[in-house]
């Protein structure tokens, strides 16, 4: 005879976080009660939703107009993320997803031996305090957590050389994996290089990984090894957002880029070793001067994947990103916290 009473409550959060920290939150909440049995429902459906089920109908448009912005975002490129309760599904489609990493197959190289001169701070960016722990100790605990992990070289000046040991000592014994040390030059290239000839001989792929992004996830991580190792080099990444103009040296615009074909890189960058080596020999041989890692691949003609991340993983730089990265921290701990939904 119909439903006397039916109750559906449907609570979507949609989180996206741009490159500058906006985050937009819509939510839709629908509630049909009825008492109206079968006669009700036929009377409602013949009134074109307009009648006993009139909040139905309005519920509906709103979540269509819900569904509909989300795919567009998703269009755009941008990371989306559905949240139900504390938990989060990642909407990304991976390249690579079937591929199974190794245990202990991969060395985390760590970069951490920049100045970091436009934070006006007296220490290196990577060493101030974040949320309870220095910037470059986030990610050195989260690669340490990765079974896929079987190495942590650390790349920093022997001055700082502490503060990683004294992370180490503070994690499980479970995540307490073999840990190196290296030192930077005069250039990234250099300090990648020195990292990369500290690693374990035999390894499958490195994970190069700026110190000072702090809000890299084992997902993202974990996708970028994935693609890695299926296609010899990947690097995280995200579509750009804004308009880009190449400038000429007068100030005046040359040419609007085609924003569709344009990605901003992050770290992880992932590259197999006998790659990553034939790489240097070229950079070194041609007296090439780069700024990230993968350039060493394109410097020899071969592909580099995209793995597409995530905009919550800056790199802090100035006060304006360390405020950022606190607002992602204090989010994510908050999601943590949160009870699942009934």
């Amino acid at each position: 005879a119909g439903f006397k009473q039916g109750d559906l409550a449907s609570g979507w959060r949609l989180h996206m976080m741009g490159s500058r920290a906006w985050v937009l939150q819509t939510a839709v909440a629908l509630t049909i009660a009825s008492n109206g049995g079968k006669a009700g429902f036929k009377q409602g459906i013949q009134g074109g939703l307009t009648t006993s089920f009139n909040p139905l109908s309005l519920g509906l448009r709103r979540f269509s107009s819900f569904q509909r912005v989300g795919s567009q975002l998703s269009a755009l490129g941008d990371r989306l993320q559905l949240k139900f309760g504390s938990s989060f599904v990642s909407c990304r489609a991976g390249v690579h997803d079937d591929v199974q990493i190794p245990e202990g197959s991969v060395s985390a190289i760590i970069l951490a031996g920049g100045v970091g001169k436009r934070m006006g701070a007296p220490i290196p960016k990577q060493y101030i305090e974040l949320e309870g722990q220095p910037i470059a100790t986030h990610s050195f605990n989260m690669f340490a957590r990765m079974p896929e992990v079987g190495e942590l070289v650390v790349v920093c000046l022997e001055e700082w050389q502490h503060v990683f040991e004294e992370a180490y000592n503070i994690l499980p014994e479970m995540y307490q994996k073999p840990i190196k040390w290296a030192r930077p030059g005069a250039e990234r290239q250099d300090s990648v290089y020195n990292g990369f000839e500290a690693a374990q001989e035999g390894a499958q792929l490195v994970a190069i990984h700026d110190s000072a992004r702090p809000l890299i996830i084992e997902d993202d991580a974990r996708n970028c090894m994935k693609d890695g190792l299926a296609d010899g080099a990947a690097v995280l990444g995200v579509p750009v957002k804004p308009t880009i103009k190449e400038v000429n040296d007068d100030g005046t615009v040359k040419q609007t880029l085609q924003r569709s074909r344009l990605w901003e890189v992050q770290t992880p960058q992932c590259i197999q070793p006998d790659l990553l080596r034939e790489g240097f020999k070229a950079v070194r041989a041609n007296n090439l001067e780069v700024t990230d890692d993968v350039s060493i691949i394109e410097a020899l003609g071969k592909p580099v994947r995209i793995t597409k991340g995530c905009y919550t993983n800056i790199k802090v730089t100035t006060p304006d990103d360390m405020a950022v990265a606190q607002r992602f921290l204090a989010d994510r701990a908050k999601t943590a916290r949160s009870p699942a939904l009934a």
